[in-house]
C-alpha cells in the first residue's frame, strides 16, 4: 500500500516544517539550518535554497504565489515564489511561531506561537490588524474547518480551543487531552474536529457539536502531525516515537505502520512533520534525523 521510495539527504540540523510547492512536482522544506530548501519530486533531488533565514524555521505554508515563513525569533517572512524575494517581514510575536494558515474569504493570515497570542494579519498589505491572547504560554497549532468559519487552536494546557472567523469569538473549548495538544486536523468533509496530543493519544470530536466520538491510543509518544490524503479515505501520523502510520479516515482503523521498530525503512529520530503531495502519490516525511523521505502510496 504505501513504500519507501526515496531519501533525501542535505540538511545539517533537525528539520520542523514541509509545504507543498505553488508548482506541481515540487516542495519546500526548513528547520534549524537557516535555509528554505526546495526538492523535486520528477527527480528526487534537491532543487535549490531558495531563502537563507536568520533563526530557525518552525512552520511554512503556502497560499498562490505566496511562501509564509515562521520562525524561531517571532518574524514571519512573506516570499514571493513568483518575484523570488521576500516582499514582507510580519512582526508582532515575542517568541517563536508555530503556525500560520490563511482565511481565503476574508483574504486574512492568522499566526501563533509560543507567547500564547494569535496575530490577524491583512493578506492585502500585510498590515497587523488586530491581536488577542489565547493562554499565557504556548499555542501550538491551527486548523480551519471546510469553509473556514471555524479556527481550533491547540494549546499546551491541554485544551482545543474553537473560534468563530468573523469575529474571533470564543465557541466553545475542549477537554480531553492530558498534555499539549501538538496536532490538529478538521476531516475533509467536516463531519469530524482530530487531534493529537504529548499524551500520545488521537481524539475524534463529533461536528457541529465538538463531541468526543472516540479516543485512538495512537503512538508511544507525542503525535507531531495529521494529514489527510487530498482523494482518499486515508490519514497518516507521525510521532517523536519515529513512526508513521496510515490509518482509516472513516472507522480509523490502522492500516500500517513505517518504522525501523518493525522492521521497515523509517526515520531514526523524532518524525516532526508530514505532507501529501498535490496528487496524493506520495507522502512525505521529515525530523530531527535530518533526512526527509518520500512514500510512495499504491492504492
Amino acid at each position: 500500500m504505501i513504500t519507501h521510495l526515496h531519501t533525501l539527504s542535505g540538511h545539517q540540523n533537525p528539520i520542523y516544517a514541509l509545504a507543498n510547492s505553488n508548482k506541481m512536482g515540487a516542495f519546500f522544506s526548513a528547520g534549524n539550518d537557516k535555509g528554505v530548501v526546495e526538492w523535486s519530486l520528477e527527480t528526487m533531488s534537491f532543487a535549490k535554497i531558495i531563502l537563507p533565514v536568520q533563526s530557525s524555521v518552525y512552520a511554512l505554508h503556502i497560499y498562490k504565489d505566496l511562501l509564509f515563513i515562521a520562525q524561531r525569533s517571532g518574524l514571519i517572512q512573506v516570499f514571493d515564489l513568483l518575484e523570488q524575494k521576500v516582499k514582507a517581514t510580519l512582526s508582532h510575536h515575542q517568541k517563536g511561531v508555530f503556525d500560520v494558515k490563511t482565511i481565503a474569504y476574508k483574504n486574512e493570515i492568522i499566526s501563533t506561537g509560543e507567547d500564547g497570542t494569535v496575530a490577524v494579519w491583512s493578506l492585502n498589505d500585510f498590515s497587523l490588524l488586530y491581536n488577542f491572547p489565547v493562554i499565557q504560554n504556548t499555542v501550538r497549532t491551527i486548523a480551519l474547518n471546510k469553509n473556514e468559519k471555524e479556527v481550533a487552536l491547540g494549546c499546551k494546557d491541554g485544551i482545543i480551543r474553537i473560534y468563530n472567523s468573523e469575529d474571533y469569538a470564543l465557541i466553545k473549548e475542549l477537554a480531553g487531552h492530558q498534555f499539549a495538544v501538538t496536532a490538529l486536523q478538521y476531516s475533509p468533509d467536516d463531519t469530524y474536529l482530530i487531534s493529537g496530543s504529548r499524551d500520545a493519544q488521537l481524539k475524534i470530536w463529533n461536528l457541529p457539536d465538538y463531541n468526543l466520538l472516540e479516543t485512538v491510543p495512537a503512538h508511544m509518544f507525542s503525535v507531531y502531525a495529521i494529514v489527510f490524503h487530498p482523494t482518499l479515505p486515508y490519514f497518516a501520523t507521525c510521532s517523536q516515537d519515529k513512526s508513521i502510520k496510515l490509518w482509516d479516515s472513516r472507522n480509523f482503523k490502522l492500516y500500517k505502520i513505517l518504522s525501523l521498530e518493525k522492521n521497515t525503512p523509517g526515520h531514526s529520530h523524532s518524525i516532526n512533520k508530514l505532507i501529501w503531495s498535490y496528487d496524493g502519490k506520495y507522502l512525505i516525511s521529515t525530523g530531527d534525523d535530518r533526512q526527509v523521505m518520500v512514500w510512495e502510496l499504491i492504492p
